[in-house]
C-alpha cells in the first residue's frame, strides 16, 4: 500500500474528513503456547466446488475482513481486547495482521513491540525471541474469543524483503518452521504472504517468501495459504510458482473490483478468491469514499469474491488516537453489505456473466487493470443455478430490464439501500416468472447517492 503520514495529514485535515470520522465517541527455543479454545467456527477448508471456504462443521465462511496489519508494533494487550471487540460488533471475523510490524514510519525500525520486546535478536531470523511471539500468541487468543481469524503475513514483504535477502533461504525456512510448528494447533490463522511485493518476478526474491512459506507448511499442515503480490493490480495466481503452495486467491486492485475477481473466476480449476486490498476509506481522494467503498464490496461479492477486506488509513496506521476513530461510515455500510449477504445464500450465487438474468442496463465492462472506479458504473448481477435467488448491484441510477423466467417461481422484488441496510418492498404482489420486466430504483439512498441492490427472490 502506498500510503504516508503526509497523506493522511492531507485527507483527514485537508479535505475536511475529520468531520464525518466518528459516529460514536530471549533465544530460538521454542515455546509452544496453549491454543485458544473457543466455540467460534474457523475457516478450515476449500468448498467441494472450489468458490469458497468452510469452517469446521464444514458450513460456508464469507470473509469479512480488516487490515489492521501493524497491531504488533502499535496495540497494547489492552488496546487489542478493545479494537477486537469494536470490529467484532461490526460483523468483522478476520483481521490481517503482519507477524513483524513493517519497518517504516509506522513502527520500530527492528519491528520491536510498544513495550521494546523485539521479534528477533540483532535482527535476525535465525534467532526468534520467544518473548515476543508469546505476545502474538495473546493476541492470536484474544482474537479467538471474539471470533476473529488472523490471516498472518509471517515477514511481509514491503518492509521485510531486505531482512530475508540477508538471512538466506536456508534461515527463511528455518522461521518458517518455527512458525509451523508453534502455530500449527492455533484454529484462527491463515496464512498470507507478500505485502506489495513488487519484485516478485525476480526469482531470488521470491524463492526467499516461498522458502518461509515452505518452511511453515513441513511442520503446520492444518491451515491455509495466499499470498498478496503487486500493487496496482494483481492476483495470487498470476505467479505460478506458488501454485502448488496456496489454496486461496488474493485479488489486489486499486482498478474496479468486479474485473479482477471475474478473470479469476473464469479460470479452469479455480480456487476460491478473496478481494484482498483494494483503496483504503480516507485514502486516494475520493477512491476512499463511502460510495466508492460500497462499489468495490458489492461488485466484488457478486462477481464471485468469497469475502473481502476493508480497509481504512486509520487502522492501518493506527495513530495516537485510533480508538477515537474507529466507528466511521465505511466499517459500517462494510457491515450492512457483510449481513445482507449473510442474510441470503451468498455461496450458491454465480455471476450473470452471459447477461442472461440482467438483459438490459448492465453498462460497460471495463477489462482488469482498467478504468477509474470513481466513474465506473458497471452494473455487476448474481442468480442461483436453481433459480432461487438473483441480486444485481446498480452503482448508479438507470433502468435495468430482468428476465424473470431465470426465477424458479413467481417473484418477490425489493431494493436494499446498502447505506443503512433498510429495505424496499417494490409491491405486495408477486411478479410472473415469466417475459422481461423493467425495474428503477427508488431515487436517491439514505446518504444521497444512486446505488442499490435489487433482490429477487422465487417464493
Amino acid at each position: 500500500m502506498l500510503r504516508t503520514w503526509a497523506a493522511m495529514v492531507g485527507v483527514l485535515i485537508g479535505s475536511g474528513l475529520t468531520l464525518h470520522l466518528i459516529a460514536s465517541a530471549g533465544a530460538a527455543d521454542l515455546t509452544v503456547s496453549t491454543p485458544p479454545s473457543s466455540a467460534s467456527a474457523f475457516p478450515m477448508k476449500v468448498s467441494e466446488n472450489h468458490r469458497y471456504l468452510t469452517d469446521q462443521n464444514g458450513r460456508p465462511y464469507l470473509i469479512a475482513g480488516d487490515s489492521p496489519q501493524t497491531i504488533l508494533g502499535r496495540m497494547t494487550t489492552e488496546d487489542a481486547e478493545f479494537y477486537f471487540t469494536n470490529r467484532q460488533s461490526y460483523g468483522v471475523n478476520a483481521l490481517w495482521v503482519h507477524v513483524m510490524c513493517r519497518e517504516n514510519e509506522t513502527c520500530h525500525a527492528d519491528g520491536a513491540t510498544p513495550d521494546g520486546v523485539v521479534p528477533f535478536f540483532d535482527h535476525d531470523l535465525a534467532r526468534p525471541n520467544a518473548a515476543y511471539f508469546d505476545r502474538l500468541d495473546t493476541m492470536l487468543n484474544l482474537a479467538a474469543e471474539h471470533g476473529i481469524t488472523f490471516f498472518l503475513t509471517p515477514a511481509e514483504t514491503s518492509g521485510w524483503l531486505d531482512a530475508l535477502r540477508t538471512a538466506g533461504a536456508e534461515k527463511a525456512f528455518a522461521y518458517g518452521e518455527y512458525l509451523g510448528q508453534r502455530y500449527e494447533h492455533f484454529p484462527n490463522i491463515v496464512w498470507m504472504h507478500g505485502n506489495d511485493f513488487q519484485t516478485w518476478r525476480v526469482p531470488e526474491d521470491d524463492e526467499l517468501v516461498l522458502a518461509v512459506a515452505r518452511g511453515i507448511a513441513s511442520k503446520d499442515h492444518t491451515h491455509l495459504h495466499t499470498t498478496e503480490l503487486n500493487y496496482t493490480d494483481s492476483i495470487s495466481s498470476d505467479d505460478p510458482r506458488w501454485d502448488a503452495m496456496i489454496q486461496l486467491n488474493g485479488v489486489y486492485t486499486y482498478y474496479p473490483s468486479y474485473a479482477g475477481v471475474l478473470r479469476e473466476y473464469d479460470q479452469n480449476n479455480p480456487k476460491p478468491i478473496f478481494l484482498e486490498e483494494t483503496n483504503y476509506e480516507f485514502e486516494h481522494g475520493k477512491a476512499g469514499s463511502p460510495l466508492n467503498l460500497r462499489r468495490q464490496e458489492y461488485w466484488a461479492t457478486l462477481s464471485g469474491a468469497a469475502g473481502q477486506f476493508y480497509g481504512s488509513l486509520i487502522t492501518w496506521t493506527l495513530p495516537s488516537d485510533w480508538k477515537l476513530m474507529l466507528d466511521t461510515p465505511g466499517i459500517a455500510q462494510f457491515a450492512s453489505m457483510r449481513r445482507f449477504f449473510a442474510e441470503h445464500d451468498w455461496q450458491d450465487l454465480v455471476p450473470d456473466r452471459e447477461h442472461r438474468t440482467v438483459v438490459a442496463g448492465y453498462g460497460i465492462e471495463s477489462p482488469p487493470g482498467t478504468g477509474l472506479i470513481t466513474k465506473d458504473t458497471y452494473l455487476t448481477a448474481a442468480r442461483t443455478a436453481d433459480g432461487r435467488l438473483a441480486i444485481a448491484y446498480l452503482p448508479n441510477y438507470r433502468e435495468i430490464s430482468v428476465d424473470l423466467s431465470q426465477l424458479a417461481s413467481p417473484v418477490r422484488a425489493r431494493w436494499y439501500d446498502p447505506t443503512n441496510g433498510q429495505y424496499l418492498s417494490l409491491s405486495e404482489m408477486l411478479f410472473p416468472n415469466m417475459g422481461t420486466k423493467k425495474f428503477v430504483p427508488p431515487g436517491k439512498n439514505a446518504d444521497g447517492d444512486e446505488d442499490w441492490l435489487l433482490e429477487l427472490k422465487a417464493q
